[in-house]
């Protein structure tokens, strides 16, 4: 398994890599939305859609990304867009954490797939906005979310349960603890302050998404840095909420070693959009 993970890992970095610090976007947008294709036949499948029904979900959701590109959306400001995006996600998965697995499948389904559909197409859209505003800021909102679970994967490894009695969320994901949570918020504050350093020290030509908070003084860079690793966790427990409620371990094996697009980019779909809200309001 971890030969594997490997494989799939250097594989999927030696596609990224190349189309993020390629001077068009144009490849990077594609694999963006190769992405969002992906993770809408997930979501069909999640939602026991059936085939032709994962793939009219995958064909939606691509479709959503694709217009959004040809309309020239990449390129405009949306702060309303993304404060209702955060909104949504702030709100909707404190709501959907509080009624728990069981509560998941009482939702509508017509609810549950608009709302994953808008959710992949606000991420997407986040996504592909963030390359416009520089590879130096989208790499430190993917970073985030990739220190925040490194961290938060090994504290918890190592003080699970030694300072609290209580799991983070038991019903949703046992493995995680409050212990890993705050590991996690730990890494992200230094990483914040240590990109806010070395985009000094480099003098880099576009600001990370850590630079654009500074500017409004410390104390905005840290309560947003805590708030972004939460949220981050909150991505992961509600996608662990999604897979209980339709009783499987992965959201697909697309990606061998790692399961599926979602079981990758689940702590990202609530963090790129907020992530465009908090810059948009200190514009």
């Amino acid at each position: 398994m971890l030969k594997q993970r490997v494989i799939t890992a250097v594989i999927l970095l030696a596609i990224l890599l190349p189309a993020l610090f390629y001077s068009n976007t144009l490849p990077f947008n594609l694999l963006v939305l190769t992405m969002l294709a992906a993770g809408g036949w997930e979501w069909g499948r999640l939602n026991h859609l059936g085939r032709t029904g994962a793939i009219t979900t995958a064909v939606l959701t691509l479709l959503l990304g694709l217009a959004s590109w040809q309309l020239g959306w990449l390129g405009q400001s949306h702060s309303v867009l993304w404060l209702v995006a955060g909104g949504a996600w702030v709100l909707g998965s404190v709501g959907l954490i509080k009624v728990g697995v069981p509560g998941w499948a009482r939702i509508p389904l017509s609810v549950r797939l608009c709302g994953g559909i808008l959710a992949l197409w606000a991420a997407g859209l986040a996504m592909m906005q963030a390359r416009q505003l520089g590879v130096n800021f989208l790499l430190s909102v993917l970073m985030l979310v990739w220190v925040a679970d490194v961290f938060a994967y090994f504290f918890g490894r190592t003080f699970g349960l030694k300072f609290t009695k209580v799991k983070l969320a038991p019903s949703i994901s046992p493995g995680k603890s409050w212990e890993g949570a705050w590991g996690g918020a730990l890494g992200v504050l230094l990483l914040a302050f240590f990109w806010l350093w070395a985009d000094r020290f480099l003098q880099t030509t576009t600001p990370s998404f850590y630079s654009k908070l500074f500017q409004q003084g410390w104390w905005l860079l840290l309560v947003a840095a805590l708030f972004m690793a939460a949220m981050s966790v909150v991505g992961d427990l509600v996608e662990s909420l999604i897979k209980r409620s339709a009783e499987v371990k992965d959201s697909s094996q697309l990606l061998p070693g790692h399961g599926g697009v979602l079981d990758r980019i689940d702590a990202l779909l609530p963090t790129l959009p907020l992530a465009m809200m908090l810059t948009s309001l200190v514009q």
